[in-house]
């Protein structure tokens, strides 16, 4: 696994989603949950998706902060539907840390394999941007707003 194009994820629904088929856009993944602080954020996420058409925003759910993300994947994309009105590609829960910690979020934290950088995933809603060609751009923490000047300057 040397590029990001060789991950694949499952979707909130169950649908395999391969990355390669998002070449040519940025991508952000966002580790998030329902009871956090940041999950506000849902709305400047779905914002941040309809602003930047090059952009693809991927929210994975993950519980390894709190048990803030208790929810099945059935209520987790209710809940982002009637409260925040979320639209953008949602994945099934995950482990972004930890023994058991997904390939993707394996490559997005080990510069071995980014290139870029090593990081470890502190809380809910840490960002990492993605260029239109695979590249790590960089690493934000939970209190970076979606759509602060640190992450759309990258994007236009």
């Amino acid at each position: 696994m040397n590029s990001i194009y060789d991950i694949v994820i499952d979707s909130i629904d169950g649908k395999i989603v391969d990355l390669k088929n998002f070449k040519g856009n940025y991508m952000l993944f966002v580790n998030v949950a329902s009871y956090c602080g940041y999950t506000k954020q849902y709305s400047d996420l779905q914002k941040l998706q309809d602003t930047y058409k090059s952009l693809q925003v991927i929210g994975l759910p993950c519980n390894q902060f709190l048990f803030q993300e208790p929810f099945s994947e059935e209520r987790i994309k209710k809940f982002c539907t009637v409260n925040f009105g979320i639209n953008f590609l949602m994945t099934k829960k995950i482990k972004v840390k930890g023994k058991h910690q997904h390939k993707l979020y394996k490559w997005l934290t080990r510069k071995d394999l980014n290139g870029v950088m090593n990081s470890t995933v502190k809380w809910n809603f840490q960002k990492y941007l993605i260029g239109q060609s695979g590249e790590f751009i960089d690493c934000f923490s939970s209190n970076i707003s979606p759509i602060s000047k640190k992450i759309i300057q990258h994007l236009i």
